[in-house]
Parts: structure tokens; sequence; C-alpha cells
């Protein structure tokens, strides 16, 4: 069964930084493309970072290039999501996802979902 499960969450202010982590578990992590979602309240959830199964290739919504840094590291079935520059718009619920299919570039809609871990960006 695949678990995901992220931390890091937390309180910052408008332009300080956090960095978010989750972990895999319940299958061969390195063959699988992850992502990074969020939903604020009110609105829907949206994509907002992907990295390929290989690690080489990255996806960023528009709303966080530049800012955000998405990275993986196998050995520790773990992928990252380091944000600056955060803004109050930034202030979410993130959401771990991975793909059903192995060997793929982006995390698509996502089939396997982490609990969240709040971020919240005060003005």
């Amino acid at each position: 069964q695949v678990q995901l499960v992220e931390s890091g969450g937390g309180l910052v202010q408008a332009g300080g930084s956090l960095s978010l982590s989750c972990a895999a578990s319940g299958r061969t992590f390195s063959i699988y493309a992850m992502g990074w979602f969020r939903q604020a309240p009110g609105k829907e959830r949206e994509f907002v970072a992907s990295i390929s199964w290989r690690g080489t290739d990255t996806d960023y919504a528009d709303s966080v290039k530049g800012r955000f840094t998405i990275s993986r590291e196998n050995a520790k079935n773990t992928v990252y999501l380091r944000m600056n520059s955060l803004k109050a718009e930034d202030t979410a619920v993130y959401y771990c996802a991975a793909p059903a299919r192995p060997f793929t570039v982006q995390v698509g809609e996502g089939d396997y979902w982490g609990q969240g871990t709040q971020v919240t960006v005060s003005s």
C-alpha cells in the first residue's frame, strides 16, 4: 500500500522560506514521478510542482516559478519542496502526490495523496 507522509509546514512571514518533505513507502520510490499540490481555503486544489522519475525534469506552476524548487532523494524515498520568497497567497494545505504508473515525466492528476501539511504565510 502506497503511503505518503508530508512534514515541514508551519507559519512563516512573507518573504521567508520553508521546506516541505514527503516520505513515501509501499513501493519502489525511484521509478515514479512525484509532485506537490496545494489547496487554499475556498479554492480548488491546484498543481504546484512535479519531478520526473529520473529527477531530470521538473515542472512548476507559473505562480511559483523562480521561488519554489522541487527535488528528490531516492535513497531516502523522499521528495522535497523548497519554498523561498513566500507570499500570503501561498497560504494553503500542501499535498504530496504520486502517480499509479511508473516511468513518467509528470505526476499528472495524482493517484496517491498524503494527508497534507499546512503552510501559513503572514503578511
